[in-house]
């Protein structure tokens, strides 16, 4: 029998957890909700998933964003994978602040100035101006997860192929590189993740005729919540938890200390 303190914290935790993803089940209940208005249950069905395949404005949408996310993730992973190798060879008080700080920015605030950055450089707001933005805040997610691995790296490894007569770039690749791979890896998942989902700059960066997934959800969302609604949101909550998962895997220590 548990006891009483125990007790209380796996309600504690249910609690938690129900409010967090009880939201989520909903919506992917209702995705498969014969009924229009979703007010009751009157049947399964995947009627809404075929209605959201012959969806030629949402399926742009999906296509921009998978577009903008692989862009700004690879982008962002060899800039982040640089800046965390900065971060961690270079003890400058300075460059932490710097590359840290676009996380502590909120994101409206990052949106605005974005905005104002573009409009002065007199920048043409469409996907590409999306892709650098994205680009922009997906570094310092790459670049902290790359430092945590290289933290949890012994520098001997290093040192001896050095002795042994291997050039810094050989000890880089054949040494550094295999050994930091899975935050690499995870850091690219990571940041495909945040651009696939984000709204908030996206929102403020995007031209008249880049339309996202988030952006066209919201725009969906103004009028009412359709069933369609929740099928396309289905798709990406799925999509973004089995990404998340694979990360998690790939390098757990990385992420939580990213995090």
């Amino acid at each position: 029998m548990l006891k009483k303190p125990a007790t209380l914290r796996w309600l504690a935790a249910l609690a938690v957890y129900s409010f967090l993803y009880l939201p989520l089940l909903i919506v992917i209940l209702h995705s498969f909700n014969a009924s229009k208005l979703g007010t009751q249950w009157t049947g399964f069905t995947l009627h809404w998933y075929q209605v959201l395949l012959q969806d030629d404005e949402m399926l742009r949408a999906a296509y921009h964003s998978l577009l903008i996310a692989a862009v700004a993730s690879a982008v962002s992973t060899v800039l982040g994978t640089l800046a965390g190798l900065a971060l961690h060879r270079y003890k400058l008080r300075l460059l932490p602040f710097l590359i840290v700080a676009p996380l502590a920015i909120p994101e409206l605030l990052s949106g605005v100035s974005l905005l104002i950055f573009f409009v002065l450089i007199n920048f043409t707001l469409g996907l590409a101006s999306i892709m650098l933005a994205h680009i922009a805040f997906c570094i310092s997610f790459v670049a902290i997860v790359v430092r945590s691995r290289l933290a949890g790296m012994d520098p001997a490894l290093v040192e001896a192929a050095r002795d042994l007569g291997a050039t810094p770039w050989q000890s880089f690749r054949y040494i550094t590189l295999p050994l930091i791979a899975p935050g690499i890896v995870a850091g690219a998942l990571l940041a495909f993740t945040l651009s696939i989902d984000d709204f908030v700059i996206t929102f403020f960066t995007a031209g008249v005729d880049a339309s996202t997934l988030p952006l066209r959800i919201y725009t969906m969302i103004k009028i009412t919540v359709t069933p369609e609604v929740n099928a396309i949101s289905t798709i990406l909550v799925l999509l973004t938890l089995a990404i998340l998962a694979i990360a998690s895997r790939l390098a757990p220590s990385a992420l939580r200390s990213g995090a």
